[in-house]
């Protein structure tokens, strides 16, 4: 019999390693074995008994009150957004059969959209998958195409890597977004194929997994260091599709007037295809021969 998960005491435990003492107003006396709180210490702030808390950590208890989660999240000095994903760990998950790896599709009249905006534009999936791009975000990043994922390009390929100078917090931002969008979800073939890999092949991505960091990524400026204009600042906007669940579009747009509106005008002319001049028809003088 496979073993149930137990999400909710990995969560408490690796937020809890993430509080110092200090910042908990406990002082610290002798040498600490463990980053952060201990288990004693998270219980008796947060009201309960160090028993009751032992088995939240341990999964023999998953149906903790929302006054207890609400008394947890302030010792954990948790924001909303780690909050509601707290939230989500609460209760007993039904025993579900083997799921399939679910297609994602982009409507027609979005991806006409993207081919037709004057930016770079692509349609990501629910695991970062770039599912419709246009020519232009192509320009902007070549991994930026049609079928790559960008959570294995930003923390396996060394191009991309150099392409975001905050590459940091980058990999922050997308930890904490993947956080937010799975949940609880986490039997999705996608999902185990991806984390797997990750997991495997990225030191990085294995330090972030561990901290269960959740963070939303909507609109937030964005610096890159493109290979052949430079560095640049853009402006990027990521608004749900409607009434699809994990599609998102993401834009990428320069301030009017600034150095990076005309580098990224640079690209675009780039990006353009290529017309061959049509060879001029042949004229041919109505005047008979005689009178020319």
């Amino acid at each position: 019999m496979t073993k149930e998960p137990n999400t909710l005491g990995e969560y408490l435990r690796a937020r809890r390693g993430l509080v110092t003492p200090q910042q908990a107003g406990i002082p610290e006396v002798g040498v600490r074995r463990v980053p952060g709180l201990r288990r004693e210490e998270v219980a008796m702030l947060a009201g309960l008994s160090a028993d009751y808390y032992l088995r939240l950590e341990r999964g023999r208890d998953r149906n903790p009150s929302v006054q207890v989660l609400e008394s947890i999240a302030r010792v954990l000095r948790l924001d909303d957004d780690h909050v509601a994903y707290l939230m989500t760990l609460v209760g007993d998950r039904k025993r579900r059969s083997p799921r399939r790896a679910r297609t994602e599709t982009v409507p027609p009249g979005v991806a006409k959209l993207v081919a037709g905006l004057p930016h770079p534009a692509f349609i990501e999936g629910r695991y970062f998958d770039v599912l419709v791009s246009n020519a232009l975000a192509v320009a902007l990043s070549p991994r930026l195409a049609v079928g790559r994922n960008q959570l294995k390009d930003m923390f396996l390929d060394p191009e991309e890597q150099a392409f975001h100078p905050n590459w940091q917090g980058s990999t922050e931002c997308l930890i904490g977004n993947l956080r937010q969008s799975v949940g609880t979800d986490i039997d999705d073939p996608r999902f185990i194929e991806l984390t797997g890999e990750l997991s495997l092949a990225s030191p990085r991505f294995r330090e972030l997994w561990a901290r269960h960091d959740v963070k939303g990524q909507w609109g937030a400026p964005m610096e890159f260091d493109h290979p052949q204009v430079g560095e640049m600042t853009l402006n990027r906007e990521r608004l749900a599709v409607g009434g699809i669940d994990g599609l998102h579009l993401v834009v990428y747009h320069p301030d009017a007037g600034s150095e990076a509106a005309d580098k990224l005008a640079l690209l675009a002319s780039a990006a353009l295809p290529t017309v061959e001049a049509e060879p001029m028809p042949e004229r041919h003088d109505p005047t008979p021969p005689g009178r020319r």
